[in-house]
């Protein structure tokens, strides 16, 4: 007979008797759970993303000192992408007898392409399009400063403009502090006139895109080769750094997410897999004893494994499928926030993803089912023959580790919690081995229990590591996962600093700090500062070609912000090396990731170029700086001796309560030199991204737990038939229901409690691994974790166990040898 018609056959035999019920609810649930993982959190990606491109008024921007060549707009437009231009140049804003250096952006119809623009012109509302030629809008800082009004005629260069509205949230933020400086808005159709482009002229030129991921990649990827000198790349991760940090954090939280997942989908395959094909040695021993040969068996099996995973794979995508609209339906905020549409990758992810786990974790045991000896037919002793374990169980371990580093999004977190669950796993299985057999030894009451448990403890060592990563994942879901979040968000408390001061001199400081006083405001700390260009690295000239990343060689090309300290700055954490004594001369403090950026390493002397005086200091420490805390930061700080001849100013960050908001006013006019930055903007999206993933994390642990429920089941039901057999054989020697109930509960007790002690045990390890190394937050474990994790898993797996064999301690002696 045809061995694929042999398999289907078998199949439909095995699947009217329930054979095949626990291996497939196991697959359907693995992919379920990876796929509903993987679409949700891809939606919520997307969501994140686009709400963050706000902040470019474009998904992607290309930025210059030249006009663009028309190619660039055709070739965005052929690819289905929508583009506009804008034109960013300073300018002085003349009223009356005043006058101010703004910065103009000369923006075209269409604009911005992401985000909205605020506006108020008599009412508070999103505007509908751009400035209508003759007029311009002007964001507060500029009317605040002038004292203009609305209908008020300033004027720019040649032109004479009427103040139509003010700018109450404007997008397309740029990089730097000069991004916040007074701003105008005008149509870019009134430029030509205005008289102020001119050869020579200081002007920045933008063309924004927007379009779906396709298009965007093909675009970038034309762009790249396409660039010249003094042309930059950005998306919003270049844009803004606290932004890109909330970003990667949310990234790396979700592929945790398809991470738990995916382990526990691994195990509840492995269980269900070895308790088929336990069931199945009497048929593949009368197979062979029919003449069937041991490359026959493997394909018999293997084909009804691939059928059925097939199968599972379909049902398991559409489970997912609709599960996260069911979700997205369900959570308020994710409904009215709109989240767009998946793409098809994390389906074809969850159906790969399933096959592996099927052939990676079925493997060995199909391997050794097709070694099984005819004998089995009349020596019922006979179980799977020895197999090269080493290299079969390689299999699994190889697929798993696969999916982890896919999953995971990022090298470092994948290795990471890799390792650690490796090790963790290990420990655990040779501790709750040690446990059976101990508790064995001890003279205790249900001592018929404890032995049972040591007779079988290999297999009892394994259910108790896959009950405790059922029991993990519902402890993160739970304890850990408020802990962290309740951390990360208190990253940005509701007192971070919202205004930013800048062009502070030292004449003014000792006056800056009367002000606050004087407004009773807390005197907040003021940071010298100068701008300066990295020329050379160990005496080795560098420019941007040096650098074949995009991002290296922007950061070569423009100039940082330079500052200088006797101490480490409060927010900031050493990565490497130590922080230098009062009194150290010429040595540099640089942040970690520029530093991993342009390959720059402790001992490694820089030169800086400051206003045409250069100087040259050794690195000594590497810092980790919370960009997402709105406190004021630096990439590069030095010691006082380098500074000291440099002219600087100064800058600040505050907070400034909304019922304090006079004092921004009255501080612009005190000092008219300074220049005041309201980042609410800023700190209201950081803040929208952590209470998202906040309500995303509550939601996709959810589905980590059904992984874990995966692995209850197929753990009770891999031990069933053996625990009827064992009921067999007491009930002829006398034992009664009572008797064989106690001596369940006791072993399930002493199962839930070993599995719940480890799962507090792993649950507060990861947690403190992702806090560190992930969300780098301070980890606070709470005691309650060891009281739920021992007692709920003593109760939770007692409670399930009692379910799945009571029929077991009801049946009559003879009910149980009839069904052995």
């Amino acid at each position: 007979m045809n061995t694929l018609r042999l398999s289907w056959l078998m199949l439909r035999r095995d699947w009217r008797t329930g054979e095949w019920r626990v291996l497939l609810i196991a697959l359907v649930l693995a992919v379920g759970s990876i796929s509903t993982v993987g679409l949700f959190a891809n939606r919520v990606g997307l969501a994140l993303q686009q709400q963050a491109t706000s902040f470019l008024g474009a998904d992607l921007r290309l930025v210059a000192t030249h006009p663009f060549p028309p190619a660039y707009r055709a070739a965005a437009l052929q690819r289905g992408l929508r583009v506009v231009e804008n034109a960013t140049f300073p300018s002085m804003v003349v009223y009356g007898q005043q006058n101010v250096l703004a910065k103009i952006h000369a923006v075209e119809e269409g604009y911005p392409l992401r985000g909205k623009i605020h506006i108020y012109d008599g009412t508070d509302h999103v505007a509908q399009g751009i400035p209508a030629p003759g007029t311009l809008w002007a964001d507060k800082r500029l009317l605040q400063r002038m004292g203009l009004q609305l209908g008020n005629e300033v004027v720019i260069g040649e032109l004479r403009l009427r103040v139509a509205a003010r700018v109450v949230r404007d997008v397309d933020q740029s990089i730097g502090f000069a991004s916040f400086a007074p701003s105008v808005l005008i149509n870019a159709a009134d430029v030509p006139a205005s008289g102020l482009i001119q050869p020579g002229s200081r002007i920045s030129y933008k063309i924004l895109f927007a379009g779906d991921s396709a298009q965007l990649d093909d675009m970038r990827v034309w762009l790249k080769g396409q660039l010249a000198v003094g042309e930059k790349l950005e998306d919003v991760r270049d844009a803004r750094p606290e932004i890109r940090t909330a970003l990667e954090r949310a990234e790396h939280f979700l592929g945790l997410a398809a991470l738990t997942a995916v382990v526990l989908a691994g195990v509840a395959m492995a269980l269900a897999a070895s308790h088929f094909i336990i069931r199945h040695l009497d048929t593949c021993a009368m197979m062979r004893c029919l003449g069937a040969t041991q490359s026959q068996v493997l394909r018999i099996f293997m084909y009804q494994f691939l059928l059925l995973g097939v199968l599972a794979v379909l049902l398991g995508g559409l489970l997912g499928y609709a599960a996260q609209s069911v979700l997205v339906q369900s959570i308020e905020s994710m409904r009215e926030a709109a989240l767009p549409p998946p793409d098809w990758l994390p389906l074809w992810q969850a159906a790969a993803s399933g096959m592996a786990l099927l052939l990676g974790f079925a493997f060995l045991p199909l391997w050794q089912l097709k070694g099984v000896s005819p004998l089995r037919v009349i020596r019922r002793e006979l179980g799977l023959p020895p197999a090269r374990t080493s290299l079969l169980y390689a299999s699994g371990a190889i697929v798993l580790s696969a999916l982890f580093l896919w999953q995971a999004g990022s090298l470092k977190l994948g290795l990471t919690v890799l390792a650690g669950l490796v090790a963790g796993l290990l420990l655990f299985g040779l501790l709750a081995w040690l446990a059976v057999h101990a508790l064995a030894w001890l003279p205790l009451r249900g001592s018929h229990a404890f032995a049972n448990l040591a007779r079988h403890g290999r297999t009892n060592a394994l259910q108790i590591v896959a009950l405790s990563l059922g029991g993990m994942a519902l402890l993160l879901l739970t304890f850990v996962r408020a802990d962290l979040l309740e951390s990360w968000r208190g990253r940005l408390p509701p007192d971070a600093p919202n205004h930013f001061i800048v062009n502070i001199q030292p004449d003014q400081l000792a006056s800056i700090k009367k002000f606050f006083i004087q407004q009773q405001l807390p005197t907040p700390q003021l940071f010298p500062m100068v701008r300066g260009r990295l020329i050379a690295v160990n005496d080795q000239a560098i420019s941007g070609n040096d650098y074949p990343e995009t991002r290296a060689s922007r950061l070569v090309e423009r100039e940082f912000n330079l500052s200088w300290s006797d101490h480490l700055p409060t927010d900031n954490t050493l990565a490497q090396g130590v922080w230098w004594e009062r009194g150290t001369s010429s040595v540099l403090s640089v942040e970690e990731g520029i530093a991993e950026t342009l390959g720059i390493n402790i001992g490694d002397i820089l030169t800086y170029d400051v206003a045409g005086s250069p100087f040259s200091a050794k690195v000594v420490n590497l810092r980790k700086v919370q960009w997402d805390s709105m406190q004021v930061n630096f990439y590069v700080i030095t010691s006082p001796d380098l500074m000291k001849d440099y002219s600087a100013s100064y800058l600040t960050s505050f907070y400034l309560p909304a019922d304090k908001a006079h004092a921004s006013d009255a501080l612009i006019k005190d000092f008219p030199n300074l220049l005041i930055i309201d980042t609410e903007a800023v700190i209201e999206q950081v803040r929208k991204i952590m209470d998202q993933i906040a309500q995303t994390m509550s939601a996709v642990f959810l589905f980590t737990l059904l992984s874990g429920l995966a692995v209850l089941y197929a753990a009770l039901l891999a031990t069933q038939d053996e625990r009827i057999h064992q009921a067999a054989i007491l009930r002829t020697l006398g034992a009664d229901s009572r008797y064989l109930r106690r001596l369940h509960l006791t072993e399930f007790a002493v199962l839930g409690a070993l599995s719940g002690l480890f799962a507090a045990a792993g649950g507060t390890l990861l947690g403190w691994v992702l806090a560190i190394k992930v969300l780098e937050i301070p980890y606070h474990s709470s005691a309650l974790i060891w009281l739920v994790g021992v007692g709920g898993g003593m109760v939770t797996v007692t409670l399930a166990g009692w379910l799945a064999t009571r029929r077991v301690a009801r049946m009559s002696p003879l009910q149980v040898l009839q069904s052995v």
